[in-house]
């Protein structure tokens, strides 16, 4: 079976740093591309960043970009997101999603808030 199970959300201040996983299990994680999306209060899902199979390629939202740093380790089968100088409208639940041709898997999300 499946799984993909986020964890290392919280509480944080403005300015404060966070760093979320990502482990998969039932599959292996190396043979997907990976994202982290996020849904904001009341918002759509919004695509913060993603990586390809190596590691090699990156892209982010231009709203995170220079903020948070995406990686992963495929020996450990999991994905990581950095995240850095966080600010209130950072508030929301992180998903993270693996891609692999038509099959998309996804995570039960973390919940991240930033509030003084």
């Amino acid at each position: 079976e499946v799984h993909l199970v986020e964890s290392g959300g919280g509480l944080v201040q403005p300015g404060g740093s966070l760093r979320l996983s990502c482990v998969g299990s039932g599959f292996t994680l190396g043979n997907y591309a990976m994202s982290w999306v996020r849904q904001a209060p009341g918002k759509r899902l919004e695509w913060i960043a993603d990586i390809n199979f190596s590691g090699g390629s990156k892209t982010y939202v231009n709203s995170v970009r220079g903020r948070f740093t995406i990686s992963r380790d495929n020996a450990k089968n999991t994905l990581y997101l950095q995240m850095n100088g966080l600010k209130p409208e950072d508030t929301a639940i992180y998903y993270c999603n693996a891609q692999r041709f038509e099959t998309n898997y996804w995570g039960q999300g973390t919940q991240v808030a930033v509030s003084s």
